[in-house]
């Protein structure tokens, strides 16, 4: 099948999303039932190019947000119409409305209906008409979890197919056996050096950072070596982290080297003496799970795809608990029992998560989505 996979959404430096698109793109790519094109950003063709060297590149979109999502309402279906696709596939929320050729959407979370105060207002409003506009025209829909389709299911009560694709884990880089003095050259680099507990992702409202920032004041004085790291760009609404931080009374204990490039990150986790992942909501929740594949303690929240994506491979406790948060951070540090269960437990839960199972998954709703041919 000839697919359009639309890639122009994925930044420089790509997390969560993007990551799952560029994942997604490479296997793809080799895939021998997929004659795989990407449409690029024009700036962006070269990366693409190193990302995906079997796909065909078509470096179309403009670079700016607000013209690229213009363009693809505007210009995409001629495209696709153009070239000759059986099917297009927009990895992030939307499609173009007017496409003649069966389409495939992917939704990773519905926290732009459930929790808007977690975003920008401008993007709440584009999200929502767009998400509700994908689930009445796309000929599939693509969840990146039970969770997510279960939300998906009772907020917008979708016909068409839904199918759920979990994300996976480069088992190639995400391992716990790795030359220790390599990952610490490799973590010098940013300024990290051990003990210390890590947190991974776009600092934004609803990864609930400043409780994580409170739970670790909780627990510095009895760990007076222990630092905490936290990883990402800021985002939205980051500024409660950087008042969270001052007032903190450890200031100069917390890390923030922002964005992880890719080399750093599977270093970044498996040195930690445990991750922690106290968002309030995911879809997924990638960095728990390559933490657990890494054999790091993980210490995360329930009532979102983070229970369903760890199981009982990590600790568990409540969303926007600080004390809560921090009694799990101490089991993991002073219990060695429960940090060497973990360890142990972590990389056989996410052995069963891969990026060749994802790209099954969206084979099938492909096929779900062009129907007999």
């Amino acid at each position: 099948m000839r697919v359009l996979l639309d890639v122009s959404a994925v930044p420089a430096r790509p997390v969560g999303a993007g990551v799952y698109t560029i994942q997604i793109a490479r296997r793809l790519a080799e895939h021998p039932e997929v004659d795989l094109v990407l449409v690029t950003r024009t700036d962006d063709a070269d990366r693409w190019a190193e990302l995906a060297p079997e796909a065909e590149r078509l470096a179309e979109v403009p670079d700016r947000r607000p013209a690229r999502l213009l363009w693809e309402q505007r210009r995409a279906p001629g495209l696709a119409r153009r070239i000759g696709v059986d099917l297009w596939h927009g990895p992030h929320y939307t499609m173009p409305l007017r496409i003649e050729v069966p389409s495939v959407v992917t939704i990773h979370d519905l926290t732009f209906f459930d929790h808007p105060e977690w975003h920008e207002r401008s993007k709440v409003a584009f999200f929502r008409r767009m998400i509700r506009a994908a689930v009445r025209r796309a000929n599939g829909l693509i969840c990146v979890s039970d969770h997510t389709a279960r939300r998906l299911d009772a907020v917008l009560s979708p016909s068409a197919p839904v199918t759920v694709a979990a994300h996976g884990v480069d088992h190639t880089r995400f391992t716990p056996e790795a030359e220790a003095a390599a990952d610490r050259a490799v973590l010098a680099r940013t300024g990290i050096a051990e003990p210390y507990v890590a947190f991974v992702g776009t600092i934004e409202p609803r990864k609930d950072v400043p409780s994580l920032v409170r739970a670790f004041a909780a627990i510095a004085d009895a760990h007076p070596g222990l630092r905490l790291v936290l990883a990402g760009a800021d985002g939205w609404g980051a500024d409660a982290v950087r008042d969270a931080v001052a007032t903190s009374g450890c200031t100069t204990r917390i890390l923030r080297p922002g964005y992880v490039p890719a080399d750093a990150l599977a270093p970044l986790l498996r040195r930690a003496d445990a991750v922690a992942y106290p968002s309030l909501e995911e879809g997924f929740g990638l960095p728990a799970l390559e933490a657990l594949a890494c054999g790091t303690p993980v210490v995360t929240t329930t009532g979102s795809a983070m229970a369903d994506v760890c199981g009982d491979a990590a600790l568990l406790v409540p969303p926007g608990r600080s004390d809560l948060l921090a009694a799990g951070l101490m089991r993991v540090l002073d219990d060695p029992g429960e940090a060497a269960r973990l360890r142990a437990a972590g990389p056989p839960r996410a052995a069963g998560f891969t990026w060749e199972a994802a790209v099954e998954a969206h084979l099938r709703a492909y096929r779900l989505a062009i129907g007999p041919r």
